[in-house]
């Protein structure tokens, strides 16, 4: 037994290994096609974009294997102590940060810039495992929900005061509260807030609390007509649900004016549809939608992308990396990317669901969480269904940060399965 744990590839799942390796490979293929100048093959042009990818690539090497030679343990034991450091990191943000692309997320190490949100994700997902996996942690408790609560919103908000977007992406979590045991009324009630924001910016406060309180009219009639009981009717319930939406909607007015930049709200109006921009704010979108039907079945060919190659997309080697793969690879290369990508999320889910430790349980659904929430708000943003919020696809988007935080996500879950079945 001493001598299996010794061997750091044991137990390993090789097809999560697999699926990382392909997802990583043709996203660095893509990132070629979208960032070489010539036609000339430089796979090791360092001073190129897809030449730094792949030396990220490279050093992710040593990187899983330090995450491989560490004992399981260690990462329940230490989850609290990596959640801190990473709340230290974010707040250094505002005195040792530097800003690029109008956010002042980064690091910068000489020539390397490193932003430590996108290892935050996986130190808060430890932090959340830790927490739940206690014995005496009871979800149904108010108490413990405010606890998780904590855990998830703390480092969105420090990132949402630099980059308002990747802050989104910690809603994620909820969907590993809700396999935990947390009543759905709390996603219904982030949905009905969606809703309820996005209905403000279309068509106004006054229209919107009006509509809300013929509808709630219309239903105090229906309940008091059915039940015949006008004095035992819980009018304060009601009343209190009026006056707290009536009060989100006010405060989603004032956000939506006040509290958002202006290309903010400009992204958000040509989503809904209330302007038309295809050469200023929606010119991103626009293009990439573009770039994406070009492709048709089939695709167009490695390297044959007119549109790709002229560099008609902004930001195509990061963001929206994914137009790149329609327009190369078609539909049939775009619907394998996903494909591959749903695969990766239901083995993780199923490698989790056979922890009998609650801690990789409740890590693994964190995993999947993540990497789900990324793949749909980045798919979403590329084809124009989701504003531009900046957050990369996992493992394709150029980026030595964001291949790292992912690979660090998805291996410390590699490494838990590893050895789920011993006795921590």
């Amino acid at each position: 037994m001493r001598q299996e744990r010794n061997n750091i590839f044991f137990g390993i799942d090789w097809l999560l290994v697999l699926f990382f390796l392909l997802l990583v490979g043709f996203g660095w293929v893509n990132i070629y096609a979208a960032s070489h100048s010539d036609e000339s093959i430089q796979v090791f042009d360092f001073s190129s974009k897809y030449g730094k990818q792949l030396l990220w690539i490279l050093l992710s090497i040593p990187l899983i294997i330090l995450i491989l030679f560490i004992n399981a343990k260690f990462f329940q034991q230490f989850s609290s102590i990596f959640f801190i450091l990473s709340l230290v990191t974010l707040i250094g943000l505002f005195i040792f940060g530097t800003e690029i692309n109008g956010a002042k997320s980064w690091y910068r190490f000489g020539g390397v810039s490193l932003q430590p949100s996108e290892f935050a994700k996986a130190f808060t997902a430890l932090a959340l495992a830790k927490l739940m996996s206690d014995r005496k942690y009871n979800l149904s408790i108010l108490k413990n929900q405010l606890k998780a609560f904590i855990v998830i919103f703390l480092p969105a908000f420090l990132i949402a005061l630099h980059d308002p977007g990747s802050a989104i992406i910690y809603l994620a979590f909820f969907f590993v509260l809700n396999r935990e045991g947390l009543t759905l009324a709390y996603i219904i009630l982030g949905c009905t807030s969606i809703i309820l924001f996005i209905a403000t910016i279309l068509v106004g406060v006054k229209i919107i609390i009006g509509s809300l309180f013929i509808i709630i009219s219309i239903y105090l009639i229906y309940k008091i007509y059915r039940n015949k009981r006008f004095l035992q009717f819980n009018w304060m319930r009601v009343v209190a649900i009026y006056l707290f939406s009536s009060l989100f909607i006010f405060s989603a007015d004032y956000s939506y004016n006040h509290v958002l930049k202006k290309h903010q709200r400009d992204r958000f109006e040509v989503i809904l549809g209330k302007t038309s921009d295809t050469k200023q704010i929606g010119y991103n979108s626009d293009q990439s939608i573009q770039t994406i039907s070009s492709g048709k079945f089939w695709g167009k060919g490695f390297l044959e992308g007119d549109k790709t190659q002229g560099n008609f997309v902004p930001a195509q080697d990061t963001d929206y990396i994914f137009s790149v793969v329609g327009e190369e690879w078609g539909f049939v290369g775009s619907s394998l990317v996903i494909l591959l990508f749903i695969a990766l999320l239901f083995r993780i889910i199923h490698r989790a669901e056979k922890h009998a430790n609650k801690f990789g349980r409740i890590y693994g659904y964190g995993v999947a969480s993540i990497l789900f929430f990324h793949l749909i708000v980045n798919i979403g943003m590329v084809i124009g269904l989701i504003p531009t919020v900046g957050i990369p696809l996992p493992f394709f988007s150029y980026g030595g940060s964001s291949l790292w935080g992912f690979t660090l996500l998805l291996f410390i879950f590699i490494k838990l399965d590893a050895e789920k079945s011993y006795d921590w």
